[in-house]
């Protein structure tokens, strides 16, 4: 495959936002509709609430203050329930008992990257089905040691980097990034480094922009493409 059908995709995301886990539900329908592109995924790290303490927060609580006690959050998740049931998502909000810091999810995510291939598309794609679709608490290290294991990575390895503070800044760093190039909320698809689509575009949709980038790659016009 030439070059010029090589197309980069970096995934900026958080493992807490449903509809992250229905973006990448979309963008994987989209590859497979694009035999003829060699698209390559980096997952990129956000977060919607850094302010989370690590040990995380009761979720009803959490949600209640966000969102009240009313009816909108009703309709917020079931709305969301009949979305990803058309992404084969088993969405289950009544499981979640923990809002958590994400910041350890994305370490691992991060670490996932040299792990082997495809390795980091598998813990990503993990962490929402451990979240969204089993309840469980994605802060906790346990949660993510057995993630990481589960996935290919290096059990031991894991657990040794999670006891630290190792790549806390690093990651940290990559946020402040997003947020200084106008990522305000996620998912962000990002192709080829330069052209964004935001939000979980249908599959449709996200195959079109990943297609029109490719062509214009191809006549060497990729600068003058539209977004």
């Amino acid at each position: 495959m030439s070059a010029s059908k090589e197309i980069t995709v970096d995934i900026v995301s958080d493992a807490v936002c449903p509809w992250c886990f229905v973006g990448q539900k979309r963008l994987d329908k989209a590859i497979a509709s694009l035999p003829d592109i060699d698209v390559s995924i980096s997952w990129r790290p956000f977060q919607l609430d850094p302010t989370i303490p690590p040990e995380g927060k009761d979720r009803k609580e959490y949600m209640q203050a966000k969102f009240g006690d009313g009816d909108r959050l009703r309709q917020i998740h079931a709305r969301l329930e009949e979305t990803g049931r058309a992404e084969g998502i088993a969405f289950d909000f009544d499981a979640i008992k923990v809002s958590p810091n994400t910041l350890d999810a994305h370490r691992l995510i991060r670490w996932a990257a040299s792990a082997g291939d495809a390795i980091q598309g598998k813990v990503a794609r993990r962490l929402f089905q451990l979240y969204f679709e089993e309840g469980k608490n994605i802060g906790d290290h346990e949660v993510l040691i057995e993630a990481a294991h589960e996935c290919g990575m290096d059990e031991a390895v894991a657990r040794a980097l999670l006891a630290t503070d190792a790549d806390k800044a690093e990651v940290r760093t990559e946020i402040d990034t997003a947020n200084r190039m106008g990522v305000t909320g996620v998912p962000c698809f990002l192709i080829e480094g330069r052209y964004a689509v935001m939000g979980a575009q249908d599959t449709a949709a996200l195959a079109e922009a990943i297609r029109k980038v490719s062509e214009a790659k191809e006549r060497g016009e990729l600068e003058n493409a539209a977004g």
